[in-house]
């Protein structure tokens, strides 16, 4: 197979629209981030928009999209399974694969048998046009080469994206990108450099969302904390624009560092109207060893000031926290410290990611010492009976007290749910006309 790599497909506007030469049957695969959901959404509208039809589940479609995440090595397993699953079950079907697993790895992607195309991340925001010259001929053949890559960390383009699949809950992409490369981390190889819009672009995108019938939205991005740095602007002026929005609505803040969670956010969001109690706050590490050896920029000392804070000015805040095992250099010392310090914070939940080894990483030139596989596996189950406990803990001294809850469509067993401002799910008899909708509870947890 030869494999030729391309420079970015010519610019367009990829939510431009065109008259299509026949309709096609189009489905979208997302996996990873929320942030990949957000984009999926966009590119899936753009292409609605142009004539063609969402396949519906169990359909066979013409065109599948397959959106990756490459976070781990896990991550891209799940990838590659996912290929395979969605060749086997359209076996006729164009299958694109594009995102961060497709920037990283777009040969190895390309010898995966049923793959036709390999878009790169920024050549998927040109998806609409790709569409246009397959339309031409319904074929394979309409294009010449299989792979198309360019250097991410060469693009300033920022492309917006919301997501409307849910008409609850809203992901808003707010800044792309990363400029802190991370000893083990390869996200800035595949998602570039920090870059954001305008204010006013964000501002008139919630707009958008809101006025299509979102109740919720969460503020998106690989570090969201970084906005402003192509624009001039800083975090804490789009959470003021965004609050001067009139509506019954509610923000979350996604994942933001905590060298960029400053106290003027904190103390802005504990005396807001639509700014959720809500924090998600990565740590990785509760060794300060371990944060240099990872090239984190904020000490433990910092993150537990942060938490304390948050607590101080909202004690029925919801904090999750971000936390990886198993890194280089990881020692049983750093280990015991690293526990010590978790079950010391007043935190809601963990999210254990498991240290993999991922290729072009500073962590793989250092000589260190290697955790073994199982020890990996057994030190991240004992973050997950950490967070059990923590979450059952913040859940039980919620009882009694009053939330707001939206309740989203999801049926199970002639139940719904919905989440409180501080993130309490809960649920009730379903009732249709209750989608959707805030309402005032008493919680109950029990």
């Amino acid at each position: 197979m030869q494999i030729i790599l391309r420079k970015n497909l010519r610019k367009r506007d990829f939510c431009s629209t065109f008259a299509p030469v026949f309709e096609m049957k189009i489905a979208f695969t997302t996996l990873g981030c929320k942030l990949n959901f957000a984009e999926s959404s966009a590119l899936a509208k753009a292409l609605l928009e142009r004539g063609h039809k969402r396949a519906k589940q169990g359909e066979q479609a013409d065109i599948c999209i397959i959106n990756t995440c490459s976070v781990t090595d896990a991550a891209d397993h799940k990838d590659r399974q996912m290929i395979h699953r969605i060749r086997r079950q359209n076996p006729n079907a164009i299958l694109i694969v594009t995102g961060c697993y497709a920037q990283l790895k777009p040969d190895e992607i390309a010898h995966i048998e049923g793959v036709d195309y390999v878009l790169g991340q920024n050549e998927k925001f040109n998806l609409n046009e790709f569409v246009q010259r397959l339309e031409m001929s319904k074929s394979r053949a309409a294009e010449t080469s299989k792979v198309y890559t360019s250097a991410i960390r060469e693009v300033d383009d920022f492309y917006g994206a919301y997501s409307k699949d849910d008409r609850t809950r809203c992901f808003l992409k707010v800044q792309d990108g990363c400029n802190y490369f991370c000893s083990y981390c390869t996200i800035p190889l595949a998602r570039g450099k920090s870059r954001n819009p305008s204010i006013s672009t964000v501002v008139k995108q919630a707009q958008e969302a809101l006025n299509g019938g979102a109740k919720e939205l969460i503020l998106s991005g690989v570090n969201i904390g970084d906005f402003g740095r192509s624009t001039n602007e800083r975090f804490i002026d789009l959470l003021r624009a965004l609050e001067a929005i009139e509506g019954d609505f509610r923000i979350r803040i996604s994942s933001c560092e905590p060298n960029l969670l400053s106290d003027e956010i904190i103390d802005f969001v504990a005396h807001s109207r639509h700014f959720a109690p809500h924090f998600h706050i990565p740590l990785q590490s509760g060794s300060n060893e371990v944060l240099k050896i990872m090239g984190r920029r904020y000490t433990r000392e910092l993150f537990a000031e942060r938490v304390a804070h948050i607590k101080a000015v909202m004690p029925d805040a919801f904090i999750g926290v971000d936390c990886m095992v198993g890194v280089r250099g990881e020692t049983e010392e750093y280990w015991r410290d690293y526990v010590a310090f978790i079950e010391s914070l007043p935190v809601s939940q963990l999210h254990v990611f498991t240290y993999s080894e991922r290729a072009n990483t500073r962590m793989l030139e250092m000589d260190l010492l290697v955790v073994p596989q199982k020890e990996r596996e057994h030190r991240s189950k004992e973050l997950h009976a950490i967070s059990a406990r923590k979450t059952e803990a913040f859940y039980r001294s919620q009882e009694g007290h009053r939330g707001i809850v939206l309740w989203e469509a999801k049926r199970e067993e002639g139940r719904m749910f919905g989440f409180t401002e501080n993130y309490v799910r809960v649920s009730c008899e379903y009732k249709k006309d209750k989608i959707n909708t805030f309402e005032s509870i008493i919680i109950n947890t029990l």
